[in-house]
């Protein structure tokens, strides 16, 4: 059994000082590995990256920890900072690009990539029109074309997650407003889970949203915002094959 620790939209910023760290001191113990699933910062500022690598420090020396940015990560324009402080602490930042670790002699990839909004089917933003239009869908599916690239790269891995920020499904935006749906997620970041394969999809981003949903492939997609989770993380038990649930404990507390 795999134990998958994921939050998403921790959004630390120069106050959050020792808020996150105190939340995460017995993750080792309950988790295989940690995922994070973007808007790590509020801004996207150098200054809340350096907080949150201070926060994250020696963590990934415990427990792998991979994770994608979020909008909030690009805000300042500074992403590429962003990532290199994670980098700095030994988190592995993915985008379109994918890892395969061993778990217990259980092999484990994972592959990331931001995404995009553009909408759901019979409700999306289509490449037509005017060039801003055009650019703004020619980003979502470049964004999902290059999570389908990453996933085939671990398509021999016994166990396969799916990472991104922006949702590949409806059913884990539930709760939010039908209007801002295509700003939300787009349906070919399912669609590239689907045709890749994976076994468990996370997401965030959706704040109001729901926790559960399932690919119109099959997979589990689970929001793992931690405004909808409501807790410092949470932790999905995995076998070959998909999610079984969840046998190890949470932390009951919001970081």
């Amino acid at each position: 059994m795999i134990r998958v620790a994921a939050v998403g939209d921790i959004h630390v910023g120069r106050d959050s000082v020792g808020r996150v760290r105190c939340h995460l001191e017995h993750l080792p113990n309950r988790a295989d590995l940690f995922l994070l699933a973007g808007d790590l910062t509020k801004r996207g500022l150098p200054e809340e990256a350096d907080v949150l690598a201070d926060e994250l420090r020696g963590l990934p020396d415990q427990v792998p920890t991979f994770a994608v940015l979020g909008n909030h990560d690009f805000e300042a324009g500074c992403e590429e900072y962003v990532a290199k402080s994670l980098a700095g602490i030994g988190v592995r930042v993915l985008e379109g690009d994918s890892e395969t670790i061993d778990v217990d002699g259980v092999s484990v990839g994972v592959a990331g990539a931001k995404g995009f909004g553009g909408g759901f089917a019979g409700a999306c933003a289509t490449e037509f029109g005017e060039p801003e239009m055009k650019g703004f869908v020619h980003h979502s599916m470049e964004t999902a074309a290059r999570l389908e690239k990453a996933l085939h790269e671990i398509a021999d891995a016994d166990v396969r997650i799916a990472l991104m920020h922006y949702a590949p499904v409806e059913s884990t935006l539930r709760g939010e407003r039908l209007e801002i749906y295509p700003f939300l997620g787009s349906y070919y970041l399912a669609e590239a889970v689907d045709r890749a394969g994976a076994d468990l999809a996370l997401h965030g981003h959706a704040h109001g949203g729901s926790e559960k949903g399932v690919t119109p492939g099959g997979v589990t997609v689970r929001n793992v915002a931690q405004p909808v989770l409501r807790k410092a993380y949470s932790v999905y038990c995995l076998e070959r094959g998909g999610e079984i649930g969840c046998g190890a404990p949470t932390v009951g507390a919001r970081a």
